[in-house]
């Protein structure tokens, strides 16, 4: 593909006249191109329009899919069919058996069966079963060997020829490189980066709550709580409960064991009221100072702020350790009301944003 041509699928029909028109698989990816992205709202309002072609037919979700896997690399397909289900809400890329039998299990695919599942028959429902299998097998094999790593033992001082970033030993290694430090550069030239290893001991029972908000903007947030718990159970001196909230509180810990499952019965939308998920997270603490109340939201809250304050303040001053994470989306890019989140701070809780591999890090910290 010339230079011009790929100028011209970027800008669209109106580039026609610099660059000249496509002509064979140049023209069928415009056309693809165009499917897509001419819905998009903003191109009306700009009076901007792209023009695909005049093809005597118009593309059918299936044909589209087929079309996109023949000529874009991987990770286009993959951004495309993204933008399909998540910006444009095409939601026959979910609900149509051909399409679901065609489509590469994904993430953003994940989300969009979780979010349209409602709206399938029990063919279609048990399709879609097989893409959350798919894409569930793939995070929790991910989550896994970090949740291994994070529970391995605790740090010794002792050298390790593993080379870790969570096992850099700092000090050991600036005192090895010292004569490498260059003033007039002001840096350290790191020759022998230093390590420590990690030894095991006995672990004592904790517990760890995980309530997730379950609103239709946390889907992410739900499907990484659901496998990190999956992976959290019955770990050595842990027990874990799974909790999934909006207006009502539902728990979930009898599925923990099959995320799958677990998932495929999450009912995503609807109102927020953490105060009232935080008070039955309270109640389940049995022993407060070996507790961990893991507070998933964006901290919009829906019910009584105060009521909610006042329980994570109660919950810290008894000793337990509230966690208040903040939604991620795949870019781990965090969104939640920061005037909450800092009252909650305030009161003793840690407010900020953990991957699931950092919260299973932190876990195996205070169990040790």
């Amino acid at each position: 593909m010339t230079d011009l041509e790929r100028w011209r699928l970027i800008l669209g029909e109106p580039a026609s006249r610099c660059t000249g028109g496509l002509q064979g698989e140049a023209a069928r990816r415009d056309t693809a191109l165009e499917w897509l992205y001419g819905r998009d709202p903003e191109l009306a309002e700009r009076g901007v329009r792209r023009s695909g072609g005049n093809e005597d037919s118009v593309l059918q979700t299936v044909d589209w899919l087929d079309e996109v896997h023949q000529l874009f690399p991987r990770e286009t397909i993959e951004r495309l069919e993204r933008d399909a289900v998540e910006r444009y809400e095409i939601t026959d890329v979910v609900t149509d058996p051909e399409v679901l039998q065609r489509i590469e299990p994904n993430p953003a695919l994940l989300r969009a069966v979780l979010r349209t599942k409602h709206l399938m028959n029990p063919a279609v429902l048990a399709l879609a079963r097989k893409i959350v299998e798919a894409v569930v097998k793939q995070l929790m094999e991910k989550l896994k060997t970090e949740v291994r790593t994070a529970f391995s033992g605790t740090k010794s001082r002792r050298p390790s020829i593993h080379k870790n970033s969570r096992n850099f030993d700092f000090r050991s290694t600036i005192k090895a490189n010292l004569q490498r430090y260059q003033p007039e550069e002001r840096k350290l030239a790191i020759e022998h980066p230093k390590f420590v290893s990690r030894t095991k001991r006995h672990l004592e029972q904790w517990q760890v709550i995980l309530l997730v908000d379950q609103s239709g903007s946390m889907t992410s947030s739900v499907i990484h709580s659901a496998v990190t718990a999956a992976c959290l159970w019955g770990l050595p001196g842990l027990r874990t409960h799974l909790v999934a909230f909006d207006t009502n509180v539902v728990d979930l810990t009898s599925d923990v064991t099959d995320p799958v499952e677990l998932l495929m019965k999450v009912q995503l939308g609807g109102g927020t009221d953490i105060a009232k998920a935080v008070a039955y997270g309270a109640n389940l603490v049995d022993s407060p100072r070996r507790s961990i109340v893991v507070l998933i939201s964006d901290f919009y809250e829906g019910g009584s702020e105060a009521n909610l304050v006042r329980t994570v303040k109660n919950l810290c001053e008894q000793g337990t350790h509230v966690l208040c994470l903040a939604a991620l989306d795949d870019e781990a890019n965090p969104d939640y009301d920061r005037a909450l989140g800092q009252r909650l701070a305030n009161v003793g809780a840690h407010v900020g944003a953990m991957t699931p591999g950092q919260l299973a890090e932190f876990v195996a910290e205070k169990l040790r």
